[in-house]
């Protein structure tokens, strides 16, 4: 099989991926795997129809004015940058619905495993690739970003916490976030681990206390700060909503 992961972004990379696909492709089947909705994880499924799609059950049971709500994001998106798409944009179609941890789908000599990882988003998915040990992060354990926390902090901490099971099943040659570098190093993957259960605590404790001074120092040292600056405040209004502050 080929395996493909979040096709996106701009429309010259989803066609560059397109192409490859079909040099490489050799006559095998062609799998989208999605690690989840957020729209620019989503936007390139037009462009490889008659692929089969992989997403987790949450990301398939998505209700439909959720759905249009990624869409439009999409839509605003490339407006906001005179972008133009060859293929449609939509919702993807799921073939293969991963419910639970630890679920299998064999594809030839591949078998890839699944791990439920909600907490940046409601319908994440981690992914081991086997026998090669690639571990398909999505939105967790970047290196150049703190934990975006879109959904609940509590249930971020529990996909963290899935690590350290993950790493001793599986022998994982290569982490690959969504966003960031990768690793082959299993410290490193547990350093981000640590660092990002330390940052949603560490949060959390700020916002009980109302030290708005630390909570800002608390994203000193990362790179891109205008950005960041504005998921971090998200992150706080999130944790301040969960505590009912």
């Amino acid at each position: 099989m080929v395996l493909v992961v979040d096709p996106c972004w701009l429309p010259g990379e989803v066609e560059r991926i397109r192409a490859h696909v079909g040099d490489i492709r050799a006559g095998r089947p062609v799998y989208l795997l999605f690690t989840h909705s957020d729209f620019d994880h989503i936007l390139g499924w037009g462009a490889f129809p008659g692929a089969s799609v992989i997403a987790s059950e949450s990301f398939a049971a998505k209700p439909g004015n959720e759905r249009e709500a990624i869409l439009e994001e999409i839509r605003a998106f490339d407006d906001g940058y005179y972008l133009d798409r060859d293929y449609p944009i939509a919702y993807p179609a799921v073939d293969h619905v991963i419910s639970g941890d630890g679920a299998t789908l064999d594809i030839g000599g591949t078998r890839l495993v699944f791990y439920q990882s909600p907490g940046h988003n409601p319908d994440g998915l981690f992914t081991i690739v086997e026998p090669l040990g690639v571990w398909i992060a999505g939105d967790y354990l970047s290196d150049v970003e703190f934990p975006f926390i879109h959904h609940s902090s509590l249930l971020y901490e529990e996909t963290l916490a899935k690590a350290e099971p993950i790493l001793g099943r599986h022998r994982v040659s290569l982490l690959i976030p969504g966003h960031g570098s990768c690793t082959s190093d299993v410290n490193e993957i547990r350093r981000r681990r640590d660092r990002d259960i330390a940052y949603i605590a560490r949060l959390r404790e700020l916002v009980r206390e109302g030290d708005q001074a630390a909570i800002d120092a608390l994203i000193d040292g990362y790179a891109y700060p205008r950005n960041m600056r504005d998921d971090h405040r998200k992150n706080q209004e999130r944790i301040r909503g969960e505590l009912g502050i």
